[in-house]
């Protein structure tokens, strides 16, 4: 489990994170919600440690983060899995030295063992075979695939992504829901997803924070969005005016 403890970040005289108090689950997809400029992006690079808060804490179980030296940070750095929003995936190497990379930078695994480690990984996420292929050979979602099999490589305890549905249609983005769902729950991961992506939300959205100008301004699950009392929250899901329709639909049948 992660936790946060009263996160606080400001740029300037711009106060971007106003207290954020929250928890993200074991075994959960843990989902950031919110419009552009509620403080997504800022609150995912302090969970992760590339921005340090203003004030506040971040705990890892029973660790605090950023009350680690150098060789802590680095050891906890080793469980901690991440999915880029553009897959970052180098354009020079292969698939394969894509997915190797983390275990050339932290292991002293034999190549062996690497290789066995890659495939295993490539498998997982159904892309058997596609070792000596280079990222521009593959489809954007099929990168979106190679960046899970690198972020999963070192068989992480947390794993975050950003956006990992952004550029996809709709039918790979589903994919790429579920292979988040399925990887999270049989490993018992936290994983941490920022998304506006409303499908995200209604398929695997198990933890929930909506985030307003900085603030948590609802929580809860996906089961519970749809049928929330919050201001916020419903201009959020029913921003589309098909969801719109939809819920005045359902209201009209609940109602006859």
């Amino acid at each position: 489990m992660i936790r946060t403890e009263n996160i606080f970040k400001s740029f300037d005289k711009t106060e971007v994170l106003k207290g954020i108090t929250t928890e993200f689950h074991k075994g959960k997809t843990n989902l950031i919600i919110g419009r552009s400029g509620a403080g997504k992006t800022v609150l995912l690079k302090i969970l992760v440690g590339l921005l340090t808060p203003t004030s506040g804490k971040v705990w890892y179980d029973d660790v605090d983060f950023f009350n680690l030296d150098k060789k802590q940070t680095r050891t906890l750095r080793m469980q901690i899995g991440m999915l880029f929003q553009g897959s970052a995936l180098f354009d020079s190497m292969t698939v394969e030295e894509n997915i190797r990379f983390p275990l050339d930078m932290f292991t002293s695994m034999t190549a062996k063992e690497k290789l066995n480690r890659v495939n295993y990984c490539l498998e997982r996420v159904e892309l058997s075979g596609k070792n000596k292929n280079f990222p521009s050979e593959v489809s954007g979602g099929q990168q979106k695939r190679v960046g899970i099999a690198r972020a999963i490589v070192l068989q992480p305890k947390y794993l975050f992504c950003d956006e990992p549905n952004s550029g996809l249609d709709p039918k790979t983005a589903l994919l790429i829901d579920e292979l988040i769902r399925s990887i999270t729950v049989e490993n018992n991961i936290t994983t941490v997803v920022n998304t506006h992506d409303m499908n995200s939300v209604m398929e695997i959205g198990d933890n929930i924070i909506l985030l307003y100008k900085g603030e948590v301004a609802w929580r809860g699950s996906n089961r519970e969005a749809l049928h929330s009392n919050n201001e916020i929250m419903d201009d959020f899901v029913f921003a589309s005016p098909f969801l719109q329709r939809l819920r005045a639909n359902a209201e009209t049948v609940k109602g006859t």
